[in-house]
C-alpha cells in the first residue's frame, strides 16, 4: 500500500477503526488478483489523501479477512463501503470515476 492516508482495515482492527471512528469511513474491500480493484486502487488512494482529516479512507483485502467480508456479504469486489457512526449508510458495487467517488464522498461526509 503506497499511499500514506489511506488506511489498512482488517478483521481485527474493524471494530475501532471503523464502527467506533468519530469520522465517517470507506471501506474498499479489494484483492490483489482483482483486475478492477487495480484500476479503482490509484482513485481511492487519491480521494483518501483530498479527503484526510474529513474522512478516514482505507482498504480491506477480503482474502485475509474473510469475516468482516462474510459479514457485509462482500460477493464482489470491489466494493464500498460507506460508514457513519457505525452504520452504513450506502455502498458501491464496481469501478467509480475519481468525479463520481469524490460527488459521493462529499454528499456521504457532510
Amino acid at each position: 500500500m503506497s499511499g500514506s492516508y489511506l488506511r489498512e482495515f482488517t478483521d481485527e482492527n474493524y471494530q475501532k477503526e471503523v464502527l467506533e471512528s468519530a469520522t465517517p469511513v470507506v471501506v474498499d474491500f479489494t484483492a490483489p488478483w482483482c483486475g478492477p480493484c487495480k484500476m479503482l486502487g490509484p482513485i481511492v488512494e487519491e480521494i483518501a489523501e483530498a479527503f484526510d482529516g474529513r474522512v478516514k479512507i482505507g482498504k480491506m483485502n477480503v482474502d485475509d479477512n474473510p469475516q468482516t467480508a462474510s459479514k457485509y456479504r462482500i460477493v464482489s469486489i470491489p466494493t464500498l463501503l460507506f460508514v457513519k457512526n457505525g452504520n452504513v449508510v450506502d455502498q458501491h458495487t464496481g469501478l467509480l470515476t475519481r468525479e463520481a467517488l469524490r460527488k459521493k464522498i462529499e454528499q456521504f461526509a457532510s
